[in-house]
C-alpha cells in the first residue's frame, strides 16, 4: 500500500483563508459567540468605537483571549502571546492578531475587576438557556496553592526586625555613598551602590505595607510575596493558598458563584456563598446543602431565617458516632423553666451567660449532690462543682436543623452533593491541571478564579446542549451579538 506524503511548497490557486483551519464543531467557536455575546457596560469595560490616537488591541479579543487560554490548559501571559503564533484554533480565535505578552498581563492586570465579573455572566446565560433550576444549591471549598512560598510567612515582630535592619543597611549605604563622594573615586561602585539603596528602599516600602497590613486586619501572620494569602493545610501538606468557595446548582452542576478566600476553614462562608449566589439567580434558593465543615449555628441560622432550607450536619452525624450515655444530648431541657435535668433528674440551673457569644451556663448548684450519687465519675468527674453543660443562644434553631437533615428527603439531597459540588474541583485540578495560582493578591486570584469556573461552565454547557453548533445557535438567539 503506498504512503501518503505532505507537501510544505505545494502552490494553491486562490490563498486559503484562517476560517478553513478550525471546524464547525472546534470548542473555540463556542468561547467566540460567548465572549462576542458579553454585555462590556457590565463588566466595567469601556469600548469607545470611535477611538482616536494610538492603536491598541480590541477589549473583545483580548477577552477571548484570556477567556479561552484555560480550557486550553495555558494561563501565563507568554504561553498566551505563544500560541497566537502556533496553534490555529488561537490563530482563529484571535484573527490573527499577536499581542505580546506584556500586552496580555497589562489587560489582565487593569481589568481584574472585570474578570472577576465574567463568570457571573455566565451563570446568568446558563439561566437564559433554562439550565440552571437555583432551587437546590452545593456549597463546597477547596484549597489550590498562591503564587507564594508558606517560608514568607511571618509574625508581626519578625517584620519589625526586618525594618530595623533594612533602616541599619539604608543608614549604612548612605555614609558609603557621601564617603564615596568625598574620595572622589571611580562612578562604578557609586552606581553599584546606588543601586542597592533603591532595592533597600523598596524593600522597606514593603515592609511598611504589611505593618499597615497589620493594623488593618488583625492578623497574626502576614506572608510577605502575597499579604492576602493563608497557610493552609490539605492532602498536598502546609502551603500558602487560597480557599476557594464554590457554589454549585443541582439541576445540571453548573457554578453559580466562585471566589477565592483566605479563611483557612469552611466555617464562616456558608450564608455569605448563598447570598452572593442569590443575588446571580434575583431569587434565593429552596434548599442549601454543604458538609459538616459549614456546621456553625450562627452561619445556618442566617440562611434558614431567610426561608431557605439548610441542609448541614453536625460532625457528630457524619461520623455515624453513637452519642457517649452522658454526653449532652441525654440531657432534659425544659424550656419553661429554662433548666437542664441530668439522667437521675437532678436540676442544672441557669448560673451565667456569655456576653459575647450569649451561650448560657447552667450548673448543678450543690456538688455535694453529685459526689453522692451513684453515678459520679461517669456523668461527671469535677471535684470542684456539680454537673455543668453549656446552651447556644440558638440553640432550638441547631437542633431543629439537625433534625431536618436525618429526614429521608434531605438525605436523598445530601446523597447528590459529591456527585455535583466536586464536580468543577475535579475538572479543575484533574483536567486543567489547576495546581495554583498565577496572580497575587484578592482581585487577581478572583479574576483567575472566575476565568477558571467560566471555562467549566462553557464545556458544560456543549456537553448539555449537544454540540458545539446547537449552543453557538441558541447563544445568539438569546442574545443578540453587539453592533
Amino acid at each position: 500500500m503506498a504512503y501518503r506524503t505532505g507537501n510544505r511548497n505545494q502552490m494553491a490557486m486562490l490563498p486559503q483563508s484562517i476560517e478553513q483551519f478550525v471546524s464547525e464543531h472546534d470548542p473555540v467557536r463556542v468561547y467566540d459567540a460567548f465572549v462576542e455575546a458579553l454585555d462590556f457596560d457590565q463588566l466595567g469595560i469601556v469600548i469607545t468605537p470611535c477611538k482616536v490616537g494610538n492603536s491598541e488591541y480590541h477589549p473583545r479579543a483580548m477577552l477571548k483571549l484570556l477567556v479561552y487560554g484555560p480550557s486550553y490548559g495555558v494561563r501565563s501571559s507568554r504561553k498566551l502571546e505563544q500560541q497566537t503564533y502556533h496553534n490555529m484554533s488561537f490563530i482563529w480565535l484571535m484573527g490573527g492578531l499577536k499581542p505580546d505578552h506584556k500586552t496580555i498581563s497589562n489587560f489582565r492586570r487593569k481589568n481584574k475587576k472585570a474578570l472577576k465579573k465574567v463568570l457571573r455572566l455566565s451563570a446568568r446565560m446558563c439561566l437564559k438557556l433554562n439550565l440552571l433550576a437555583g432551587n437546590v444549591l452545593f456549597v463546597d471549598g477547596t484549597k489550590i496553592r498562591a503564587n507564594a512560598s508558606a517560608c514568607r510567612t511571618h509574625e508581626k515582630q519578625w517584620y519589625e526586625q526586618k525594618l530595623q535592619e533594612v533602616d541599619r543597611k539604608i543608614d549604612q549605604l548612605l555614609k558609603d555613598c557621601e564617603a564615596e563622594d568625598q574620595r572622589e573615586a571611580d562612578l562604578g561602585s557609586f552606581i553599584e551602590m546606588d543601586k542597592e539603596l533603591e532595592k533597600a528602599e523598596k524593600l522597606k516600602r514593603c515592609i511598611r505595607d504589611v505593618l499597615q497590613e497589620f493594623s488593618q486586619s488583625g492578623k497574626k501572620k502576614i506572608n510577605q510575596t502575597d499579604p492576602d494569602c493563608a497557610n493552609m493545610r490539605s492532602l498536598q501538606g502546609k502551603h500558602a493558598s487560597y480557599n476557594v468557595q464554590s457554589v454549585v446548582d443541582d439541576e445540571n452542576a453548573l457554578i453559580v458563584h466562585a471566589e477565592a478566600v483566605n479563611d483557612t476553614n469552611d466555617l464562616n462562608q456558608f450564608a455569605r456563598q448563598i447570598e452572593q449566589a442569590h443575588e446571580v439567580l434575583d431569587e434565593p434558593c429552596q434548599i442549601a446543602c454543604a458538609d459538616a465543615g459549614y456546621a456553625t449555628a450562627e452561619e445556618l441560622e442566617k440562611v434558614d431565617s431567610k426561608g431557605t432550607k439548610v441542609i448541614v450536619p453536625c460532625q457528630g452525624q457524619t461520623l455515624s458516632q453513637e452519642q457517649e450515655p452522658f454526653s449532652k444530648q441525654h440531657l432534659t431541657y425544659d424550656s419553661h423553666k429554662d433548666c437542664y435535668y441530668c439522667p437521675e433528674g437532678h436540676c442544672l440551673a441557669q448560673v451565667a451567660t456569655e456576653k459575647k457569644t450569649g451561650k448560657k451556663r447552667y450548673q448543678i448548684t450543690d456538688k455535694q449532690i453529685c459526689f453522692s450519687c451513684r453515678l459520679w465519675g461517669q456523668c461527671t468527674k469535677s471535684r470542684t462543682c456539680g454537673r455543668r453543660t453549656l446552651r447556644l443562644r440558638n440553640e432550638d434553631t441547631r437542633e431543629r436543623l439537625q433534625a431536618q437533615y436525618e429526614t429521608l428527603e434531605s438525605q436523598s439531597i445530601y446523597a447528590r452533593r459529591k456527585a455535583r459540588v466536586e464536580h468543577p474541583f475535579g475538572h479543575l485540578k484533574g483536567n486543567l491541571k489547576i495546581g495554583a495560582f498565577l496572580l497575587r493578591g484578592r482581585d487577581g486570584v478572583n479574576a483567575e478564579t472566575s476565568l477558571l469556573c467560566t471555562c467549566f461552565n462553557i464545556a458544560r454547557m456543549i456537553t448539555l446542549l449537544g454540540g458545539v453548533p446547537q449552543l453557538i445557535q441558541k447563544i445568539r438567539a438569546i442574545i443578540p451579538s453587539p453592533a
